[in-house]
């Protein structure tokens, strides 16, 4: 007080007026007020960040380096300026008079607006340090956190904007959000697109129907890839093709999308495809071709038993053996789909804890359809197009072998072939 005294007095002297004297030793003395607050937030910044720094270094954790890093703290540490200096101005400052009373009112307003908004910043910058922790661990990596993380930052400045304005105007808050009541139609259609995100975004995550890392397919938006992100407003998903597209939340709520996360984490990948026979090569089995089919390892045992329970049945029901048709016998084409059931049952790279079978489908003017039906024992994309190809490679292979064809339209070349025929 008496240094202020003093600055008056000194100014005074110098043939000032009242009025001025009293503005420029106001200003001098907020000035320095304001100097010492930077000061004094400065010596405190280096001490507890220096503090800090060493007990996070000591420790084996690596999420402490994140939340109390110098980004985090050094935020919180800025409400140092703005607290000194709402304290110190009541104190420094005798005001006298209605100008007097106005000029420290709006001061002490004003520190405590960057009061808040440094308290805002502060909370941000911890979430998104919250963030960093929790995406770095396996088990959060796919979860769309980003999301959220808007979602709690935009909330926040909300409220922080709110308590300013009240501030500033001398108003309770509850004021303002029943007047911002009036204008929300206004406020949803400005912000249309962000809440219907926000909200798709909370029904994605509460049902689980999307993380970062899917393999996800929107044939009609050219989606076809593994997503990368996923934001209030956007997410983004890398293609096979390595393009990237980006799609509104809403979409994936709106329209229907092939999420492929149970097939990796299952553990094995469903392979469905046909061999088509050609119908003509089918026969019965003449006792030379099962003495043939019966020196293959894995078809031996089964030859065996089923023409043992074939000659029970025949033999049961009085089965006239003269004529091939009567009873029941062996086919080449059901020797085949036996053969092919046990090479897959004894196949290292099919996947045995789930369906597999060899099927007939309903003929068509291709031929017979012989479908196999089996899950690799690996969801990789590439050792899965191996496993699949090195099975048709092995199963187009032997099927001469057991006297039938492979269905498949005439080529130029058989034309010419047929042509010299003649």
């Amino acid at each position: 007080m008496r240094i202020i005294e003093y600055l008056r007095e000194s100014l005074l002297s110098l043939g000032l007026s009242e009025n001025v004297t009293g503005i420029v030793s106001t200003v001098v003395i907020v000035l320095v007020l304001i100097a010492l607050a930077l000061f004094i937030e400065k010596v405190c910044v280096r001490i507890i960040l220096g503090i800090i720094q060493r007990i996070v270094k000591n420790t084996k954790a690596t999420w402490d380096d994140i939340i109390f890093s110098p980004q985090v703290i050094g935020k919180l540490l800025g409400l140092i300026t703005p607290i000194l200096l709402y304290v110190l101005f009541p104190i420094v400052f005798k005001p006298t008079g209605e100008e007097g009373v106005t000029a420290l009112v709006v001061a002490q307003r004003l520190c405590m607006v960057y009061i808040i908004a440094m308290f805002a910043r502060f909370l941000s910058e911890l979430l998104t340090a919250c963030f960093t922790v929790y995406n770095s661990k396996e088990e959060f990596r796919d979860r769309p956190l980003k999301g959220l993380l808007q979602t709690f930052q935009i909330v926040i400045y909300f409220i922080a904007g709110i308590a300013i304005v009240s501030i500033l105007i001398d108003k309770n808050p509850a004021i303002l959000l029943t007047g911002l009541g009036a204008s929300a139609a206004i406020l949803m259609l400005i912000f249309q697109d962000s809440i219907l995100g926000f909200v798709s975004g909370i029904q994605l995550t509460a049902n689980d129907m999307l993380r970062v890392g899917d393999w996800i397919e929107m044939p009609k938006y050219g989606v076809d890839g593994d997503v990368i992100e996923v934001t209030l407003n956007t997410v983004k998903v890398r293609n096979w093709d390595k393009t990237i597209v980006t799609i509104p939340p809403t979409l994936l709520m709106k329209d229907s999308f092939k999420n492929w996360r149970g097939m990796v984490e299952s553990g094995g990948r469903r392979v469905k495809r046909a061999i088509y026979i050609d119908m003509s090569s089918v026969k019965f089995c003449s006792e030379e071709m099962l003495d043939r089919y019966q020196k293959i390892q894995i078809l031996s045992e089964y030859i065996d038993d089923k023409e043992k329970a074939l000659s029970e049945y025949n033999k049961d029901h009085n089965v006239d053996n003269s004529v091939v048709v009567n009873g029941r016998r062996q086919t080449n084409l059901g020797v085949f789909r036996a053969y092919l059931n046990n090479y897959l049952s004894k196949h290292p790279s099919v996947n045995h804890e789930m369906t597999c079978m060899v099927r007939q489908l309903q003929p068509t003017e291709k031929g017979m359809p012989l479908e196999l039906y089996f899950f690799t024992n690996t969801t990789a994309w590439v050792l899965y197009e191996g496993i699949q190809a090195d099975v048709f490679d092995h199963v187009l292979s032997v099927i001469p072998y057991f006297d039938l064809k492979v269905y498949q339209n005439p080529s130029g070349s058989d034309f010419q072939n047929l042509s010299k025929s003649y």
